[in-house]
């Protein structure tokens, strides 16, 4: 069977064919490095991981590259900076919140099973390739220089005509549309209310680079500028996949692909653009004001990444998630019996009922059904479970971080266990029943079998 993939800029589910079958190439949109990310920040973070994974497993671990940046110039960065370390001059305090901000990061998505990508550039190490596309752009008559500004204009893409893209065609919009929609900033110095920023002055003691276009302040790149940069670096001019969340889709990937189309001549800057759709908590939009706003960080200390992991791709990638406590119990639950089965034995090769949905699009929600019929068959199913991130360590290690979030003292279980199992053999069943509603109460379940008595933690 294929892969086929969902492309935002086509609307249509086809086959992938990469540009080259040695060499198969992904960007996706990554963190910008201010405070720690948040379980919607996640969903990207585990979906293109299960797809470089895929990829890996269909064209081989040396032919895949994997490519997410990481945003170290932002106005919230300089906010954050600011707030957080006000006697250090700006640029200083900025290194350390984005030092101890990536670190975090990197911390977290360890913990939901994520491989690294094969390379994750940070933009400020970028700004000499940045330069380099906008004197293109102007050039080519789509940028121009003002008020030591330097500024985009779609209406200069769409009258070229040259063999490029449309502006819009990403999102499906027009201009007039994207005009109505958007937040466009009004200036006296755009020639055109959808122009876009690829390069703005800096404020005093803000970090700053020397400007492009013959600009002689010193100045700083735009959001958009960023990403068509490190792309264009490690991935070269056309690629095979761009990723990210929905919510990007408008303006920034449009804006991508105007810069990096129109500086390199190009029809496409991606062949296939992949977005995940947005994710709610309890049935509500997560936000701060509503108190429903939460990171991985404070997820990650009731729950061991895995369930985070499997709770993310119980929904297709595409459709909305609500992320409910009852779905995180569940997840729980199953990721207990997994290990149980699977995370001692010997992986096979992933079932072809497991990797035949993935290669539709990354259908996980079938993924999963598969691997729930698997659970006759150990070896298919601790292969399948690797290929998808899970069952990072043994059934014991995964059973003792229960117990330790728990706060559950393993030593006293077993000697209530025993005492019980004495009370059973006089035939107490009075003390038995007691001990049971003890260790219940403790947050231990016990299972008796012929073979003897076991126990766990009750989710």
């Amino acid at each position: 069977m294929e892969l086929r993939l969902y492309d935002t800029l086509t609307k249509e589910k086809r086959p992938f064919v990469p540009l080259d079958a040695k060499n198969v190439r992904m960007y996706v949109c990554g963190p910008t490095v201010y405070d720690f990310a948040h379980i919607g920040n996640a969903r990207p973070v585990i979906v293109f991981d299960v797809l470089f994974r895929l990829l890996r497993h269909t064209y081989g671990e040396a032919h895949v590259k994997y490519v997410r940046n990481i945003t170290d110039v932002d106005d919230k960065i300089n906010d954050r900076a600011a707030r957080d370390f006000p006697g250090l001059p700006l640029n200083e305090a900025i290194r350390k919140v984005t030092e101890q901000t990536g670190r975090q990061f990197h911390a977290d998505v360890d913990a939901l099973g994520a491989l690294r990508p094969s390379v994750e550039p940070r933009a400020t190490e970028h700004i000499g390739e940045m330069r380099e596309i906008i004197e293109r752009l102007i050039a080519g008559g789509f940028a121009y220089a003002a008020e030591d500004h330097v500024l985009f204009s779609p209406q200069a893409m769409n009258a070229a005509n040259a063999g490029l893209p449309r502006y819009g065609a990403l999102s499906n919009r027009s201009l007039d549309e994207m005009i109505a929609g958007a937040r466009v900033d009004v200036a006296p110095y755009k020639k055109g209310n959808t122009d876009f920023v690829l390069w703005k002055p800096s404020k005093p003691g803000e970090p700053s680079w020397p400007s492009p276009a013959g600009i002689k302040a010193e100045g700083r790149p735009g959001w958009h500028i960023e990403c068509s940069a490190m792309a264009w670096k490690h991935l070269g001019e056309h690629f095979d996949i761009h990723g990210g969340g929905i919510d990007l889709v408008f303006p920034h990937h449009e804006n991508e692909v105007a810069q990096t189309c129109c500086a390199f001549h190009q029809q496409r800057m991606a062949n296939y653009w992949m977005h995940n759709g947005f994710l709610q908590v309890e049935s509500e939009k997560m936000s701060k004001s509503l108190g429903n706003f939460i990171t991985i960080h404070e997820l990650l200390q009731d729950w061991p990444g895995e369930v985070l992991r499997l709770n993310m791709l119980k929904t297709h990638y595409r459709s909305p998630i609500d992320w409910t406590m009852k779905s995180l119990e569940e997840s729980a639950k199953t990721l207990d019996d997994w290990y149980r089965v699977a995370a001692d034995v010997a992986p096979g090769g992933p079932a072809a009922s497991v990797v035949e949905p993935l290669l539709d699009d990354l259908n996980t929600p079938l993924a999963i059904a598969a691997l729930h019929g698997l659970r006759g068959e150990a070896a298919a199913l601790s292969g399948s479970l690797r290929l998808l991130g899970f069952l990072s360590e043994s059934a014991a290690q995964w059973e003792s971080r229960k117990q330790q979030a728990s706060g559950v003292d393993a030593g006293e279980v077993e000697r209530l266990l025993a005492e019980r199992t004495a009370a059973r053999a006089r035939k107490d069943f009075r003390e038995s029943d007691r001990i049971r509603d003890l260790l219940a109460a403790m947050g231990v379940a016990i299972k008796d079998s012929k073979d003897g008595t076991t126990w766990e933690i009750a989710r």
